[in-house]
């Protein structure tokens, strides 16, 4: 860009303030701009830390990744020890899940039972971090106890100490029909994952008890797998897999989080771009004032860009010089938006609070959503790829109106001044 249109292009953005209407557009332009990449980098940044917290308490009982026997029992001691050993897997625990019914008195609800092993378990759930009473190491083989989720212990109306019963449907042994495994358990501890799907339906019982509720001579035995990186956590633990299952000859069924929750990340994704799509509207309107912006410049500059054509300034020099005023509109807007974006990020914690109790309503409900409070993750990825989509966006609204500024005929101008 030559720099007697840098000049020329600042210098008229200067006397737009002569035209007080063109002046309007052009700072509704800037705010426009403004407005847009900062609700873009506020929400997003929101969904990304709604995403991540949402991905750590599903998790957080779940684990990373699941291997489960098909035909045979699972020898899960002997692949337990060698699972710890390999590079990036932290812990391995053995788990037994069923379906189950839960009852007291007239109180039903159905639940997912899962066996663990307490000194295994504590390396790979968050569990006993979260026990509202009770401990996990209060699951004791042949005890007939049992620790349930919050919410599942309110459905039921029981609290620490009280017992209940428990059905859960099986196979019978000639493999026609079905007969139920039903126990008396006492409740030993109550948990709360702060997540419905875990709190509202999970029970845990010791792995000895619920192979006996699950019929001894079934191969029901699974491990749940931690690793290092969850995100490589699909690729270690199926590697690992291909490597030991050929000299075993166990046939087994690996599962990670991106399946089982597979979902609820998916929703994420799609709720993430409707938002962008919509947010980026606001930044659509100060384009076209920009557009309208530019075109009133050209409209009351007619002779002036006549004067430069005769002094032998080229098309592409006009082009240049009402380009660059639409740029710098552009780039305020989006220095003023990100400063906003990233300031309001930082602080969404407190903000967020102060908002709901102003304006009287919530932004995540607990009916409605599976967390209750709002978090951001900032991404710098995220303020660059915004930042560059709005200085191009634009850029390209400055095209039209520079093109018509370019292609005024300066003897048609000049003829009856």
């Amino acid at each position: 860009m030559r720099p007697v249109a840098l000049f020329v292009g600042l210098r008229y953005l200067q006397t737009q303030r002569s035209n007080g209407f063109a002046s309007f557009v052009s700072i509704a332009s800037v705010i426009g701009v403004a407005l847009g990449v900062a609700a873009l980098i506020v929400v997003l940044s929101v969904m990304n830390g709604f995403e991540n917290e949402l991905r750590v308490r599903l998790l957080s009982l779940a684990g990373h990744a699941s291997i489960s026997p098909q035909k045979t029992p699972l020898p899960w001691r002997e692949m337990r020890r060698a699972l710890v050993t390999n590079p990036g897997i932290e812990a391995a625990a053995p788990f037994v899940e069923l379906e189950a019914m839960l009852a007291n008195g007239r109180n039903l609800s159905g639940a997912l039972l899962t066996g663990v092993e307490p000194g295994f378990e504590q390396d790979i759930s968050a569990v006993g971090r979260h026990m509202r009473s009770g401990a996990l190491a209060d699951l004791q083989p042949g005890q007939n106890t049992i620790i349930l989720g919050r919410a599942l212990a309110l459905k039921l109306g029981v609290y620490l100490g009280d017992s209940l019963t428990v059905m859960v449907p099986r196979k019978q042994a000639a493999g026609i029909g079905l007969d139920t495994s039903l126990r008396r358990f006492r409740i030993v501890g109550i948990f709360e994952l702060g997540l419905r799907d875990h709190d509202g339906v999970r029970a845990l019982v010791h792995l000895d008890n619920a192979r006996i509720m699950a019929g001894l001579d079934k191969p029901t035995v699974g491990l749940r797998i931690k690793t290092s990186d969850i995100f490589s956590a699909p690729q270690i633990v199926r590697s690992w897999v291909r490597d030991w299952t050929p000299g075993s000859g166990i046939e087994v069924a690996v599962r990670d989080w991106t399946q089982d929750n597979a979902t609820y990340f998916r929703a994420v994704r799609i709720e993430k771009i409707m938002m962008t799509l919509l947010l980026s509207l606001i930044v659509g309107v100060a384009l076209f004032n920009i557009v309208a912006t530019l075109v009133m410049v050209v409209m009351d500059k007619r002779s002036g860009i006549a004067i430069l054509r005769t002094l032998g300034y080229s098309r592409r020099t006009i082009v240049q010089i009402f380009a660059v005023q639409g740029i710098v509109v552009g780039w305020v807007g989006v220095i003023i938006g990100v400063a906003i974006g990233i300031v309001m990020t930082k602080n969404v914690d407190q903000l967020a609070p102060r908002l709901e109790q102003l304006f009287g309503f919530q932004f995540m409900p607990a009916d409605v959503y599976y967390l209750t409070s709002l978090s951001a993750d900032l991404h710098t990825s995220d303020v660059v790829w915004i930042s560059v989509i709005a200085l191009l966006m634009t850029a390209l609204a400055t095209i039209y109106p520079a093109l018509r500024a370019a292609g005024i005929a300066p003897a048609e101008v000049l003829r009856y001044e």
